[in-house]
């Protein structure tokens, strides 16, 4: 191809690939090419050719004009005889036939620096920083081969760069050769010669050199620098050199025996001379026999192995191979028949292993072995020869290859430190903490989450205040603020005070980053779960001592909360997928829990833990949506337990109704109350006898059993001292007032009285609204409008107690959970509308106005109605059926617009020629139902126009119009009116309807498939609301407002029945119930397990039967 061509095609792609080539349009300035200058004849090629290898026409004048220069000189130098010129050869590189992948390509001089080429690769070109290079040299060569100088040489020149270049690959001779479209990237040396091999060495063995002092991993965050290993496979004389200069620079080499040419020598070289003492440089009058014949030795070989070389090489040769093998150490000779059945990738490894001890100043020999057996993640390597019981490792050998197996997410690497001798409550400080924070990619959600929120302080984006400011925003109002105690915050501290304490804290030198992190496992777990690596987050989640359950659930919240902000359609299912990974082991883990006790199991579900900042795992669970888990039957029978209170589940409904319009026959054998003991074992989780449960026996205690202090020593002896007698309370308080409490404080009681007394208030709403709404005032209004507005009051009592005062969050947290219920929601427009409508309907001007806001507010409170249905397992469902169908309605609505609008204007425009009537046009618009069928008369003549629009008159008159008479229909395109109606039925009618009803269809039997677990989650929120709800119902209610108000604030008595729903555990009785949860968790895994280990052996047993 011609380079007009070439341009010709490359300004075609230039378009879409502009930032491309601006971006390496750099690239001239600062990179150079090789161009001889200076023409010195060969004097084999009868002055035809140069000794740089290029022909004559080749050299500019001033090379070829320098006559006397040229004539005194009798060796062509590249640094003498070259100069540097920017380059004209870069960019893309297409290949003709090879498919659309694009390799990148640069001409060089053979003096660039190597972090120049290094950091255009890495950062411009993107490839991947290395984990390994191994530079494979070698080949038998010839001295000289044909000029580069073919057309498609010509294929890559152009001085502004080629975006791409179209290479086509042609048929060339054997002493030439092309370049391989299996590569990535072609970095073509120039050292000024034309069809000479070699010029690249020196460059090769910097670059290598350069990239043995990176680093490895993410960004270059790994322990070890980047191990280069050059493989000698064959090679002639001119690799002796090369071996040589890298040997220099310290490059570990693996020569290939067997391979023929300067390998064979090599390994000839080092085995032969292995027992004379090491070559060295003869000191002045000693040495000098014992040198004079290693050189000779060493002669001969090079003679017998290149016979064919000039003697003057030769002594060249000799001095190179002693330069070797002063360095023997850093050669690794392989005979593949020889060595054994070893995998070539071990061989590497032990090839570098040897390297890395001569320039390793580790006390460890092994340390730098493990380094590159974590750097290649190879475990079964580091298994085999390191952890085999022969070594001793110490908690300082493991601590730098732990660090860069968790920031380069190898989760095997990490269980073998932890299982051989790495202590993590030694290793995991504040400290390294924000290491790992810092070592996100910048790819990952969470990492662009940390620098949005902390987007005026970017230096401060991995410190401990942001990432507890990030898991705020994520986990919401379901638990209190991460690492408070660490940086000397209270839980209660304001988020403004606690900025500004924090600020002041980073300034100084942060003590805190010293401490041990006081939950080092359950940290890697959110560190871990915060990046969606999913086997790492899995293996922290094994290692949590104790909330196994919460913490499965808390990972299920995180990764559904970024679910929702990931953009990358891959990564949000990949988060999906592991969030319900984790509801399901909360579910199975929580299962195995149940199956042992049913009390402990109870007392898990309510314990507020201090790990996941006082939340509990009924909390975690809704706020995570865990259906799954709560449609555990342990989960519903504790719900079931609450929400009947200290009666027995299986009470019939119509004893209970006898017993609320009846209340003396409480006192009776009527409705079966369980007994003291029971409610021992049961309500009040955990009291005496499951103290005394986790009392017995011997328990494998843990680091933080042992360092228990002595006010948890005390408090445990507190309770063991109560368990034994009964609680004061109980024992003074009588049977009737026992009784009487039992019945009217359970929920279900305080449920079916807000029942009772709501279609009570909607009799009375409706009553006034039909028959005694009064005008407004003085006449107005009357007696049972003001009962009405007293029963709404209570009502607004109770949802400002809801807001308020329920909880132990601040304000602005109760706020916004109260909000986000759908049925406070409800609440609250119904308050406000009635509000509104209570101002209007006062005076004369708005009294009409009121009323009918009224009336659209008692729909309000009827339609609230249906969250009594929640408590119905049928009908339970049928609500979620409902509000999805809601939504299914508006798509339909959506498209019907559509086709109105559609007929609408085109129907007004067809009959109507002229009507500035604005309000007759939109109503024609938007009823074509009607119009279409007084048009469809009209024009069957059965039915004039004029008489149905009410109109005796009408005109074509435009004037007239104008004035206000009524335009007649035109009747000529009549014919087009109907074949638009018959379509629009079509669509409307037939269509449009048949697709609203498979909505219906699909989203009733989507639902109706998993309504048990729809009703079981739906049914936590009801019991939740009546179980914090007073006793008595509107309008009663303000009587128990005003008893809660004398008893929480004034007498500061706390409340009995949060036990229900929070429970708090400290010192022994706590690390008991989390070493009991640890148990049933390891039994969960190794079921698994086993059942993973029977279902392979099943699988290999058929494979072998076959």
């Amino acid at each position: 191809m011609k380079e007009t061509e070439v341009e010709k095609e490359g300004k075609g792609g230039r378009a879409a690939t502009s930032k491309t080539e601006k971006d390496q349009s750099w690239i001239p300035k600062i990179i150079k090419k090789r161009v001889c200058t200076t023409f010195v004849e060969d004097s084999f090629s009868n002055g035809a050719l140069c000794q740089c290898g290029g022909v004559r026409e080749m050299h500019g004048s001033v090379a070829m004009g320098d006559f006397f220069g040229a004539a005194i000189v009798s060796q062509w130098e590249s640094g003498q005889h070259s100069s540097e010129y920017p380059t004209d050869a870069f960019g893309e590189l297409e290949f003709a036939g090879a498919g659309k992948r694009h390799s990148y390509f640069l001409r060089l001089s053979c003096d660039t620096p190597p972090e120049i080429v290094y950091t255009l690769m890495t950062a411009h070109w993107g490839v991947p920083a290395p984990n390994l290079v191994v530079s494979v040299v070698g080949g038998e060569g010839r001295d000289k081969v044909k000029p580069w100088v073919g057309r498609w040489r010509q294929q890559l020149v152009n001085p502004q760069g080629s975006f791409p270049a179209r290479y086509y690959v042609q048929n060339t001779s054997r002493d030439t050769c092309c370049l391989d479209n299996n590569y990535q990237a072609f970095l073509l040396v120039d050292d000024g010669t034309v069809g000479r091999k070699g010029g690249e060495t020196g460059f090769r063995a910097s670059l290598e050199d350069f990239i043995s002092h990176q680093r490895t991993g993410i960004w270059g965050s790994g322990s070890i620098e980047i191990p280069v290993l050059c493989m000698l496979v064959a090679g002639n004389e001119s690799m002796l050199k090369r071996v040589d200069l890298s040997l220099q620079k310290a490059t570990p080499w693996l020569v290939l025996g067997g391979s023929g040419g300067v390998a064979d020598l090599i390994t000839e070289v080092l085995g032969d001379l292995s027992t004379l003492p090491l070559a060295s440089p003869p000191a002045e009058g000693e040495g000098e026999g014992s040198s004079s014949e290693l050189k000779e030795r060493v002669r001969e070989r090079v003679r017998r192995f290149f016979p064919s070389v000039p003697e003057k090489e030769i002594e060249n040769m000799t001095e190179q191979a002693l330069s070797i093998y002063q360095n023997r150490d850093l050669i690794t000779i392989y005979h593949g028949e020889q060595e054994g059945p070893d995998d070539f990738d071990t061989v590497l490894l032990k090839a570098l292993v040897r390297a890395s001890k001569r320039v390793s100043n580790s006390a460890s020999e092994y340390t730098e072995e493990l380094k590159l057996a974590v750097a290649w993640n190879r475990v079964d390597i580091a298994k085999s020869e390191l952890f085999n019981g022969d070594i001793q490792w110490r908690y300082e050998d493991l601590e730098d290859s732990m660090t860069d197996a968790l920031v380069n997410d190898k989760p095997q690497f990490v269980r073998l430190f932890t299982e051989n001798g790495l202590n993590i409550l030694d290793y995991l400080t504040y400290r390294r903490l924000e290491g790992l924070y810092r070592s996100l990619s910048d790819s990952a959600l969470a990492y662009s989450l940390l620098q949005r929120r902390l987007s005026e302080r970017q230096g401060l984006s991995g410190s401990l205040p942001s990432v507890s400011r990030l898991l705020w925003d994520i986990l919401g109002d379901v638990c209190q603020p991460f690492y408070y105690g660490p940086l000397g915050l209270d839980q209660s501290t304001s988020t403004r005070k606690a900025l500004k304490t924090v600020n002041k804290l980073l300034i100084g030198d942060c003590p805190y980053r010293d401490q041990r992190c006081l939950s080092p496992w359950a940290s890697l777990f959110i560190w871990a779960i915060l990046q969606n690596r999913s086997d790492m987050a899995i293996y922290f989640w094994e290692m949590v001592r104790g909330e196994s359950v919460l913490s499965a659930l808390s990972g299920c919240k995180i990764l559904r909360e970024l679910s929702r902000l990931e953009v990358e359609n891959e990564t949000k299912q990949s988060m999906k997928e592991l969030a319900q990974r984790f509801e399901n082991l909360a579910h199975d883990v929580f299962s195995e829990c149940y199956q042992s006790s049913e009390s402990r199991s109870f007392t898990l579900l309510i314990r507020k833990s201090p790990v996941w900042g006082e939340a509990t795992c009924m909390q975690m669970a809704m706020a995570a949506d865990a259906r799954r888990f709560f449609s555990h039957d342990g989960v519903q029978s504790l719900l079931s337990q609450i929400w009947w209170g200290d009666m027995e589940r299986s009470t019939e409904v119509w004893k209970l109704l006898v017993c609320f319009f009846i209340p003396p026959l409480i006192y009776t054998d009527l409705i079966s109350f369980r007994g003291q003991e029971d409610e021992g074992k049961t309500s009040d989780v955990p009291q005496a006898r499951e103290t005394d449960s986790l009392d017995g026996g011997e328990t494998i205690l843990s680091l933080a059993d042992i360092m228990q202090t002595e006010e948890d020593a005390e408090e445990y002896n507190a309770l063991r001292s109560r368990a034994k007698g009964s609680s004061p309370s109980n024992i003074k308080r009588p049977f009737v007032l026992r009784r009487w409490r039992e019945f009217w404080f359970a929920p279900v009681t305080s449920f079916l009285g807000n029942v009772l007394m709501y279609f009570l208030f909607l009799l009375l709403f409706a009553y006034v609204l039909l028959v005694d709404f009064q005008p407004p005032p003085p006449q107005g209004p009357a007696p049972t409008e003001v009962v009405l507005y007293f029963w709404v009051f209570t009502l607004v009592l109770e949802e400002i107690r809801q807001t308020f005062f329920v909880g132990s969050t601040t304000v602005v947290q109760r706020m916004r959970q109260y909000i986000q219920d759908i049925w406070n929601k409800c609440d609250l427009t119904a308050i406000i509308l009635f509000t509104f409508g209570l101002c209007c309907r006062m005076f004369p001007w708005s009294y009409w106005f009121g009323r009918a806001v009224l009336c659209i507010d008692f729909m309000v409170f009827t339609l609230r109605l249906i969250h009594i249905f929640a408590v119905h397992k049928q009908l339970g469902p049928k609500i979620i059926i409902v509000g999805k169908m809601m939504k299914d309605a508006f798509f339909f609505l959506f498209f019907l617009a559509v086709w109105l609008m559609a007929y609408g204007v085109a129907n007004q425009a067809l009959l109507y020629a002229y009507d500035p009537r604005i309000d007759w046009i939109l109503r024609r618009v938007l009823r074509p139902y009607t119009y279409l069928g007084l048009i469809f008369f009209t024009y069957l003549g059965k039915c004039p126009s004029a008489k149905v629009e009410g109109e005796v008159n009408c005109t074509y008159d435009r004037a007239l119009i104008d004035e206000g008479a009524e335009p007649c229909m035109d009747t000529s395109l009549n014919w087009l009116v109907i074949v638009l109606l018959v379509v629009y039925l079509l669509v409307t009618n037939i269509l449009l309807l048949n697709l609203l009803i498979a909505m219906f269809s699909y989203t009733f039997s989507k639902v109706q498939e998993h309504s048990d677990t729809h009703w079981k989650f739906q049914r936590y929120n009801l019991i939740v609301e009546y179980h914090s709800r007073p006793c008595l119902a509107p309008p009663f209610i303000i009587l128990s407002h005003l008893h809660l108000f004398v008893k929480r604030f004034i007498r500061k008595v706390p409340s009995e029945k949060i036990r229900h729903f929070v429970l708090e555990l400290r010192g022994r009785k706590a690390s008991r119930l989390m070493t009991w949860e640890s148990i049933q968790k390891e039994n969960l895994l190794t079921a698994q397990h086993k059942r993973q280990r029977d279902c392979d052996s099943e699988r290999l047993k058929r494979t072998s039967v076959k």
